[in-house]
C-alpha cells in the first residue's frame, strides 16, 4: 500500500455575516449537502465519520470513510484531525482547518486548508498521477462547495472575492 496526499488551500471574502457562515459549516447535514462526493457524516461526540461516494482512479474503485476529531471555536475556527476509532485502521483521512474572520458586519474572510490522504494498492511510480488526480478533484470539489455555500447564504458569487485555489 502506498500513501498518497493532496492539499488544497483557498480563501474567500464572502459578503455574508460570520455567524451565517458558521451556522452552515458547523452542521454535518449542511456540509453533506454542500460537498460533492460526500454521502453523509455520522456524528459521535467530537468524532465525525465522513462517508464519501465511490470514485475510481487509475482502475481502482474506492468508497472511503474516515473519522475526524472535530474542534470548534465558535464563529472562529473548525479544526479537524484524522482520528480513527481505537483498533480500527482507516485507509483515508483528512487534516485541516476552516477559519472565519469578520471583516465587517456583512463580510467574512473564510480560509480553508485541507490535506487529504489515501492508501492505495498502487506502485510508487503512480504517485504523480494519483496526486494530480486528487489535487484536481479537490479544486473542483472546492469550487462546487463555494458555489453551493454562496447559494445557501443567498450570495451572488460575483460579489465574493475568491483567491486562486492552490492545490
Amino acid at each position: 500500500m502506498q500513501r498518497f496526499e493532496a492539499r488544497n488551500i483557498s480563501t474567500a471574502e464572502v459578503p455574508a455575516p460570520r455567524c451565517a457562515i458558521w451556522e452552515v459549516l458547523r452542521s454535518p447535514e449542511s456540509l453533506a449537502e454542500l460537498t460533492p462526493m460526500l454521502d453523509g457524516i455520522t456524528v459521535d461526540g467530537d468524532h465525525w465519520c465522513w462517508r464519501l461516494g465511490g470514485f475510481s482512479a487509475l482502475g481502482i474503485e474506492i468508497s472511503p470513510s474516515f473519522t475526524e476529531r472535530m474542534h470548534f471555536v465558535p464563529e472562529t475556527s473548525i479544526d479537524f484531525r484524522h482520528d480513527p476509532p481505537a483498533g480500527q485502521r482507516e485507509r483515508a483521512g483528512a487534516n485541516g482547518v476552516y477559519t472565519l474572520e469578520a471583516l465587517s458586519d456583512e463580510c467574512t474572510r473564510l480560509d480553508i486548508d485541507i490535506t487529504l490522504h489515501v492508501e492505495l494498492p498502487l506502485p510508487r511510480p503512480s504517485r504523480r498521477a494519483v496526486e494530480r488526480i486528487m489535487s484536481s478533484t479537490m479544486v473542483r470539489t472546492g469550487n462546487i462547495f463555494a458555489e453551493r455555500l454562496y447559494g445557501r447564504l443567498g450570495v451572488d458569487p460575483a460579489t465574493a472575492r475568491q483567491s486562486t485555489v492552490r492545490a
